[in-house]
């Protein structure tokens, strides 16, 4: 089967603007079919979700659809599945609810690895409780985060260990099967950060060992929100802060307010455009692994050029070598800013951003202090001529074009 990336770029309208974006690893680009799902359902009759009247019908049957969607995404059952604004304000959610169960002495588990997404929230939670923080740190020379490193801080006192599926700063990928089962067998709980890993990879939530798996449908193509997938039988253990008349139900004790139907129509839109990146029969979850296993061959076969490329020219330094990552290199320059080199590629049509996004821990533990590097990020639809332009630009930034 041969990835047809023209097609896919033909349902963006965005790149018909000419920029080359590898900005994806901050939110992709939005395929016309998830923009009309969203005008479509904030156009049409829609009520708060009922059963009575068609318009709360509808609005019940978009929620159900995007639950739907997003477990067969994860590999989880639809009732684990939990929407909100952004995977940041859940995690944020979770940690003060897990947090209730905690005890003072008891211990957390962040690694330096992680998007503050994942680890601010479990040290402030922890601090709120007299819980006491853990901190993993990883090899800077290969990106490499392993299992050892997790042992050597694990405890009888462990409750919880946050790791990141993807790092958003440099790509690695941990080995999270094995890192979950040492977190278990101490009876802790993991947590999961997969914002980046969902949109690089086919996902089964349990083949990974994550209690929790917290993404974001507009790193996939999708509009702005986040969603935490869990056993539901691990969330119905969970008592949130909630208001009194909302629902106590699984899972919906876990949103607060009035859900999103628009963005919610547009994240089953998004699932359903990524299922058909590769024409293919199946059920849904059949074709999302086939259309992620061909649009991910494409993106690691560019991802080995952009790191040839780079090795070529002078002064540029690749932060991203684990053997197991995504499709996102993070790059410093000898004697010039990153964000130098950012306005540079901006002035000709390539989109790739500097700094450490959010990834204080990972920027800081390189060596970077706050500042990180330059972030390329290939995505589904990024070509062999972008690569070119992108190339040809640092070449030229460099000196050696």
């Amino acid at each position: 089967m041969t990835y047809d990336v023209d097609a896919v770029r033909g349902r963006f309208p965005s790149l018909a603007s000419g920029t080359a974006h590898f900005d994806g690893p901050g939110g992709t680009q939005v395929p016309a079919a998830v923009a009309d799902a969203v005008r479509d359902a904030l156009t049409s009759s829609l009520s708060n979700r009922g059963a009575v009247t068609a318009a709360e019908r509808a609005a019940d049957s978009i929620v159900l659809d995007a639950r739907r969607a997003l477990a067969d995404l994860l590999g989880v059952e639809p009732t684990g599945v939990v929407f909100g604004r952004s995977a940041t304000q859940l995690t944020y959610d979770f940690a003060r609810t897990l947090a209730k169960t905690w005890r003072p002495g008891d211990e957390v588990v962040v690694t330096r690895l992680d998007h503050d997404a994942n680890v601010r929230p479990w040290v402030q939670a922890a601090e709120a409780v007299g819980a006491v923080v853990r901190w993993v740190g990883f090899d800077p020379a290969t990106g490499e985060l392993t299992p050892d490193d997790v042992a050597a801080v694990l405890s009888e006192r462990t409750r919880l260990v946050a790791v990141t599926a993807a790092a958003n700063l440099i790509g690695t990928c941990p080995d999270l099967p094995a890192i979950a089962e040492l977190v278990h067998a101490r009876g802790a709980l993991c947590y999961v950060d997969g914002v980046h890993y969902a949109a690089h990879r086919a996902v089964d939530v349990t083949a990974l060992g994550a209690d929790f798996f917290a993404c974001s449908p507009y790193k996939f193509f999708g509009p702005h929100c986040g969603v935490v997938a869990a056993r539901p039988e691990l969330l119905d253990r969970l008592r949130p802060d909630k208001l009194l008349p909302s629902s106590d139900a699984v899972p919906e004790r876990f949103e607060l307010g009035t859900l999103p139907y628009e963005l919610l129509a547009g994240c089953t839109a998004a699932v359903d455009f990524i299922a058909d990146l590769v024409p293919s029969r199946g059920d849904r979850r059949t074709r999302l692994a086939r259309s992620l296993a061909e649009a991910g061959a494409h993106e690691d076969r560019l991802r080995e050029r952009v790191e040839a490329g780079l090795a070529a020219l002078p002064g540029v330094i690749v932060r991203s070598r684990a053997a197991r990552r995504t499709p996102t290199l993070l790059a410093t320059f000898a004697d010039r800013p990153a964000a130098d080199a950012h306005r540079f590629l901006a002035g000709l049509g390539v989109s790739a951003p500097a700094g450490s996004f959010y990834a204080l821990e990972t920027s800081r533990w390189l060596g970077l202090g706050d500042t990180g590097g330059l972030r390329v990020g290939l995505a589904a639809y990024t070509t062999d001529a972008e690569v070119d332009r992108l190339l040809d630009g640092l070449a030229r930034f460099t000196g050696a074009g």
